[in-house]
């Protein structure tokens, strides 16, 4: 099966749709925002992972698909969801041994109800998966050599090409596009697809400073260098990667009664908090157009259309 064949059988809403919203915070700063609905895509392969799945889906060919996470891991469900729309098999590996002794949380059971066969394995052997050796000893314990290996996050070459896509259907719509970062793959992808003019910014949801390099690796790995104008701040992580605080937790809520949609906390709140911190501190000219990426929706929640 090949790439079109799972845009068919997957029946994605694509170009995903791209919302007006009037904000007074944007519009105190001359600053017009529009929303990149990319949880509309798909009920269950939200947003990115779709973008990024799919062509990693196509090019396993059949074989079990082995990927990796934490315990309430976007991608891991994304993948097992996928796996069970397409007759795939799907193992996931688990950062965590100990998680394997526990109750599973409502996240890894959704994994396992749409077939993904978990395998837990412990922290620091987990921070050595893309060592070749680990990853073979990874492999043979959970039973899957020969399996197709989509990393943590699903960002590789294959996936930020699937996102360049993303930077495509937003030409002409703003000028600057922002998206929240994990890994770095749909950036990269994104900002490649842009036209002449736009920029692209991320803000990452983990903290450490690594992501430029990522992006850059990344965009070397799959276009074999760089490509467009992006760049990142990193201020609104808000602690790290699973963090949230009260003050954010507000702003989100907020959000939704402004706005009438739900906002995913872990990614989409972070992005959306830093873009009116930006607006306020007079980042964008007067008259610019800023799009928001909106990656994904709150875990359990559907989207309100298709």
């Amino acid at each position: 099966m090949n790439h079109l064949d799972f845009v068919t059988d997957l029946r994605p809403r694509l170009p995903s749709p791209v919302q007006e919203v009037v904000d007074a915070r944007f519009e105190r700063g001359g600053v017009r925002l529009v929303l990149k609905r990319d949880d509309l895509i798909h009920p269950e392969l939200v947003g990115n992972k779709w973008r990024k799945l799919v062509p990693n889906l196509a090019a396993a060919g059949g074989r079990t698909v082995v990927t990796f996470g934490g315990a309430y891991s976007n991608h891991l469900r994304a993948t097992a969801a996928a796996g069970r729309l397409l007759g795939l098999s799907t193992v996931g590996v688990v950062r965590g041994q100990e998680l394997g002794e526990r109750r599973l949380n409502p996240s890894l059971e959704r994994c396992v109800a749409d077939g993904m066969r978990l395998h837990f394995i412990d922290r620091a052997t987990y921070r050595r998966k893309a060592e070749p050796e680990t990853l073979a000893g990874i492999l043979r314990a959970a039973g899957a050599e020969g399996a197709y290996v989509v990393p943590e996050g699903g960002s590789n070459a294959l996936a930020v090409r699937g996102c360049r896509a993303l930077g495509e259907e937003l030409r002409g719509q703003a000028d600057v596009v922002a998206i929240a970062c994990g890994t770095g793959g749909t950036l990269a992808g994104l900002a490649a697809g842009l036209g002449p003019g736009q920029r692209a910014l991320g803000v990452p949801v983990l903290k450490g400073g690594f992501l430029g390099d990522e992006v850059r690796g990344l965009q070397a790995e799959a276009f074999g260098g760089p490509r467009g104008d992006w760049r990142l701040d990193e201020r609104f992580h808000f602690g790290g990667f699973a963090r949230t605080t009260v003050e954010l937790d507000a702003f989100a809520g907020d959000f939704e009664e402004r706005h009438g949609m739900t906002v995913e906390r872990l990614y989409v709140a972070k992005l959306l908090y830093g873009l009116v911190v930006l607006v306020e501190e007079g980042a964008f000219a007067r008259g610019t157009t800023v799009a928001a990426v909106v990656t994904g929706a709150p875990f359990g929640a559907q989207p309100a259309s298709r």
